[in-house]
């Protein structure tokens, strides 16, 4: 069962608003706050990747079409006639579609670039920020718009790439070896990864990073205001 958690706009992965669950039978379940619809989702089936933005949650059906309920603002929903899709994600006010042949689509706000992706091509995994939006390629290298900000002009020049996440202000990526990129704001200490070891799986959040070992273990560094880098005692299963 996959889960995604919605946002408001100062945390693009870990926010208040709400969460929703996909289920192995393709159906999707949402709880939380419902103020613009976005949990409105009991009539979806074939359902095969969530992602939750900021009011608003948004899928891809096994036929490779979207949908998307919730806040309509800045046309971040506008995704009924994408097609060939494998995988979406959610920035607060943009999304972002990755289709079967590698190249990107996207749509909502686009004042920074980060819908600028229609030239991407040979890509494999897709990844929304705030303003920025991140682009992993077959190749293992990272690909990226929108605000310089987020480390997007730093990107182009990692290699042997495995998985790629985007926070609010910050871009991790987590090697084939099991070491860990950062790049972008680092005021809450969310970059400080350079450490980080035998890592299968990343996610950053508004401004504090994850990472998940190959024993299971959780690793965290960033803002931890609210406890959210309070892991130490986490034991999961390792991802593959």
């Amino acid at each position: 069962m996959a889960v995604a958690v919605g946002n408001v706009h100062t945390a693009p992965n870990t926010g208040r608003s709400h969460t929703v669950g996909l289920r192995t039978d393709g159906t999707v379940l949402a709880t939380g706050w419902n103020g613009d619809g976005q949990c409105d989702v009991e009539a979806w089936s074939n359902v095969i990747g969530i992602t939750a933005g900021w009011r608003r949650t948004l899928a891809v059906r096994v036929d490779g079409t979207a949908l998307a309920v919730g806040r309509r603002h800045e046309g971040a929903n506008d995704v009924q006639g994408w097609g060939e899709l494998v995988a979406i994600s959610a920035g607060d006010w943009h999304t972002v579609g990755l289709r079967a042949d590698g190249t990107a689509v996207a749509a909502g706000n686009n004042r920074k670039g980060q819908c600028a992706v229609a030239g991407w091509r040979d890509v494999r995994a897709v990844a929304a920020g705030y303003l920025h939006t991140v682009g992993l390629t077959r190749g293992g290298r990272v690909i990226g718009t929108g605000n310089l900000l987020a480390g997007v002009d730093e990107l182009p020049d990692w290699r042997d790439v495995a998985a790629v996440s985007a926070g609010s202000y910050h871009t991790v990526a987590v090697l084939h070896s099991g070491r860990v990129l950062a790049a972008g704001d680092n005021s809450r200490g969310q970059c400080g990864v350079a450490a980080w070891r035998d890592v299968m799986a990343v996610a950053a959040g508004s401004t504090h990073t994850l990472g998940l070992r190959a024993d299971g273990t959780v690793l965290a560094v960033g803002n931890n205001d609210d406890g959210q880098c309070e892991v130490d005692s986490w034991q999961l299963s390792p991802a593959r």
